[in-house]
């Protein structure tokens, strides 16, 4: 798998082959707080880089998850429909949203590496 990528919305993305998993990061969970409820997008779905991907709603407030890169929808994680608490347990792993065949690589390249991202997080607070 290769490294993490971000956005300046707080998702991640990891690269498996043409598989982009999708998730947010840590930051916006601590920003959110605790995760009730998460809409996933429908298998199939067509997404181009920014569409909006996913709702995520915690106890403070409802948030757009926005897809990093283009592609089609191959997945979701399901277990977060019984389960929404596990992107605040583990948002970087297990708490992944969804899976997308990625249409364009090269929209990787307008995403920020692991520094800059924290670089740019550092300059929120």
């Amino acid at each position: 798998m290769s490294d993490m990528k971000y956005t300046e919305q707080h998702e991640w993305v990891t690269i498996d082959g043409d598989v982009a998993t999708v998730g947010i990061t840590k930051y916006a969970t601590e920003q959110l707080g605790d995760i009730v409820f998460v809409e996933l997008p429908d298998i199939g779905k067509s997404l181009a880089q920014s569409d909006e991907a996913a709702v995520v709603e915690s106890v403070k407030a409802a948030s757009e998850v926005y897809a990093p890169v283009g592609g089609e929808v191959t997945q979701v994680n399901e277990a977060l429909t019984d389960n929404p608490g596990s992107v605040n347990d583990a948002p970087e792993a297990d708490g992944w949203f969804l899976k997308l065949k990625v249409s364009d690589p090269s929209e990787l390249s307008k995403l920020m590496d692991k520094a800059s991202y924290d670089e740019f997080v550092g300059g929120l607070s």
